[in-house]
This record gives structure tokens, sequence and C-alpha cells, in this order.
């Protein structure tokens, strides 16, 4: 006997508001476009200050508050998708699009890392060479100051709301403000050192800038690991997996639990396992028994976690 239920979950690992579909998403629309009108203030800003304040660490983080735009509108698309209800193509809904998401948005951060580091060795080794780095500007320094403030006060904003969503998008998107202010100050950093120590050390500029693209690179590295491992069928940490066998062993009348499956798709799990009965009760007990508990899963990990039980009658 088989006995299938299924939905989403709003929750990692802790028990959340359940929102409506609809309203979920005009909140994330409403976080991330916060997110989108200070990026596109910033990049304006950033550019203007990087180039006429000589600043080569400024006009890289101007094109890291570009590439936070672009990731605003990957979320407001991939968020969207996600939230549609199952059809007869998508039997588990469409919560993946947000994972992929996720994992784009690490892939967009690890390119902009990428292409911060080069450019900084580049004019490092130009250094090195014995040539000459313009100095940068005190245009450029104030740039910098502007945008760790604001990028941090929109990063605690939208994590915030990440985590009542339950929307790794939104919280990668978060991760990605947060890059962006400790890019900012890295930046501010080499700038400062360059005015203050004067043209001998211009040098300070570039180097920053590669110590920015590290910081990035390793919050790209977590975002796409974690997508990677989601849209590969990575399954639920372990001590989730306890709890989940934990809370099954309460019921009476069940027994062994194991063939425990378990994933994430989006932002709700997927549970499945076996448990094993007396083949002797009714089978209307035995339905009332996984009936329970499904329901105190779903108490536990969200009200529309997918739960398939597989019931084994035993002597």
């Amino acid at each position: 006997m088989k006995l299938n239920t299924s939905g989403k979950s709003l929750q990692t690992h802790t028990p959340t508001v359940t929102l409506k579909t609809a309203e979920r998403e005009r909140k994330i629309f409403k976080v991330t476009l916060v997110g989108s009108v200070v990026n596109v203030v910033l990049t304006v800003f950033k550019f203007i200050a990087g180039i006429a304040g000589h600043s080569a660490a400024m006009t890289a983080d101007a094109v890291h508050s570009l590439s936070d735009l672009l990731t605003d509108g990957v979320v407001l698309l991939f968020v969207h998708i996600s939230d549609k209800p199952e059809d007869c193509s998508h039997d588990y809904g469409h919560g993946k699009y947000e994972t992929l998401a996720t994992t784009l948005i690490g892939i967009a951060l690890a390119a902009v890392a990428v292409g911060i580091g080069y450019h900084a060795v580049r004019s490092g080794l130009v250094w090195w060479q014995g040539g000459s780095l313009p100095a940068p500007g005190m245009l450029a320094l104030w740039a910098a100051v502007v945008s760790i403030v604001l990028k941090e006060l929109v990063y605690q904003y939208t994590v915030h709301h990440a985590r009542h969503l339950n929307s790794p998008a939104v919280e990668a998107n978060a991760w990605h403000h947060r890059s962006d202010a400790l890019s900012s100050l890295g930046t501010l950093a080499g700038i400062g050192g360059a005015i203050l120590l004067g043209n001998r050390w211009t040098v300070l500029d570039p180097l920053a800038s590669l110590v920015v693209a590290a910081f990035i690179f390793r919050v790209a590295w977590k975002l796409m690991k974690d997508g990677l491992d989601e849209l590969l069928e990575a399954s639920l940490p372990e001590g989730v997996e306890h709890e989940i066998t934990d809370i099954v062993n309460t019921f009476p009348d069940v027994r062994d639990p194991h063939h425990l499956r378990t994933r994430r798709i989006g932002n709700r799990y997927a549970i499945e396992l076996h448990i094993r009965m007396d083949g002797r009760l009714p089978l209307t007990t035995a339905h009332e028994r996984t009936h329970e508990i499904e329901c105190a899963l779903k108490e536990r990990f969200g009200q529309t976690t997918h739960i398939t039980i597989h019931v084994e009658p035993v002597k």
C-alpha cells in the first residue's frame, strides 16, 4: 500500500509562516525592486567616480554593481516561474527554477570575480615592470564609502525578508549585495592607501581589486555548490533526516522506518520512506496512522511538503 501527498514547504530547518503564492511573489518583487533601485544609483555613481577618479578598483566595483542589476532580473523571472503550481508536465511543481536562479547568480558572481582579478593582475604587472598607474581621486574614495553603507543596508533588508519568505534565490541575491559591500570595503582600503601614501603606492588600487575578487569568488562558489547539489538531487542534511525518523518513531504501531529518501525542490522538502506495520491491522487503521505521520511531518517542515509513505505489512 502506498499513500501520497504533495505540495510545497516554505522552510529549511525550522517552521516558517506559509505565504500564499501571489503574496510571496509580490513580497519578493518588492524586496528585489528596492535592491534594483539602489543598484542603478550605485552603478552610475561608481562608473562616474571610477573614470573621473582614475580608479581601476572603483571601475571594477561598478561592474560588480552592474552584475547585481542583472541578477535582480534573474530573481524576478525565475521566482515567478517557480511559484507556479504543479501541472501535467511538472508533477513536483516548478520549485527548482528558483534553485536554477541561485546557481546562475553564483555563476554571474564567479564571472565578475574572474574579470576583476584579471584586470588587477594585469595592472599589477604594469607596476612591477616599472610602469606608472594613475593615482585615484577623492571622488572614488567617497563613492566607496557610500557604496559600503548603502549595500550593507540593502543586504540586511533583503536577507531578513529572504528568510521570512524562505527563498533561496532572494537570499542568494542578498549575499550578492553583501559581496558588493565587501567589494567596496576592499576598494576603500586600496584607494585610501594609494591616496595617503602617494604615487609610489598606486599599486594598492589594483591590489585591492584582487582581494575583492577573492571575496566575491568565495561567495560565488558556495552559491554554485548549494545550487548544483540540489539540482543533482543531494539529500537533506543528516540532522534533518534523523529528525524525520525520530518523528516517525513516536507513533504507535509503526516500526522500522527505512529507505528514507529526501531532497529539496526549490523552497520545499520532499520526503519518501518505508514503514512497517502489523499486517493484521485494518486498512483504515493503517491509513489513519500514515495520515497522522504526514500531518506531523508537515507541522514540522511545512504544510505543503511532498511526502510519500510506503507501508509494509509484518506479522
